[in-house]
């Protein structure tokens, strides 16, 4: 039992990482960086915000097209960065990414680098999800979150497909219809084989225009309905 319990200890310390904010180095620091700067030159004056990782950060590159015939007159922004798991997220929520912005709507769609670098467990990957939602609320009260299901991984059916499905399946008990609106949308980019096409995910997990213009056309009916809500509260 004595030899056991360095192991016990480290596994305690891995699985606390998903909620534990964390910071990275590099380029994600300069990206992180500019978008707070953006954040600051907006005055307060953001009322959407788009927060994940690098398949949110993509609107700004395959994705452009659409957000700028669509959010480009919406004061949004992006606060994707490629590679980011949980813990990145709450690390930049609390360094600056929401400091001075109450923003109507933000979208949240994290997670999936939880699932794919191998390092959490499923039930650690839907606690940095919450925590995630958590720490929004606590730093905006009054924003409104649009929490996205993690979007499928993988041309064809796969284990990790599977864990995502169950978080997914959890993260809906998060709905409450006012603070939180959970929208899952993560079907639009299968076929009707349950595959992932070249042509909306070449890679089979970023989203190329046309998989842009699905996200877009999925969460629009709900995000316009979620806008005009808060600006008749105004």
């Amino acid at each position: 039992m004595t030899l056991l319990l360095p192991y016990v200890c480290a596994l305690l310390v891995l699985g606390s990482e998903a909620i534990t904010p964390t910071e990275r180095d590099g380029w994600h620091s300069e990206r992180h960086k500019a978008i707070n700067q953006v954040v600051a030159d907006s005055k307060g004056g953001v009322e959407l915000v788009f927060i994940g990782d690098s398949i949110t950060q993509g609107w700004e590159s395959a994705g452009r097209p659409v957000w700028d015939a669509s959010y480009g007159n919406r004061s949004a922004v992006n606060l994707g960065i490629s590679g980011d798991r949980t813990e990145h997220v709450l690390w930049r929520l609390d360094h600056g990414n929401l400091k001075g912005i109450t923003p109507q709507v933000a979208v949240v769609m994290i997670g999936t680098n939880n699932i794919g670098h191998g390092t959490h467990t499923t039930s650690e990957v839907l606690d940095g999800v919450r925590a995630v939602v958590q720490r929004i609320q606590e730093l905006s009260p009054q924003t409104t979150v649009l929490l996205l299901d993690i979007f499928p991984r993988g041309a064809g059916f796969n284990v990790d497909r599977g864990r995502i499905l169950q978080i997914n399946q959890a993260l809906a008990r998060l709905h409450d219809g006012k603070r939180v609106v959970f929208l899952p949308i993560g079907h639009v980019f299968l076929e009707d084989d349950g595959s992932i096409s070249p042509e909306i995910m070449p890679d089979a997990l970023h989203l190329t225009t046309q998989g842009y213009q699905r996200w877009h056309d999925a969460i629009d009916p709900t995000l316009q309905s979620m806008l005009s809500d808060e600006k008749r509260k105004e």
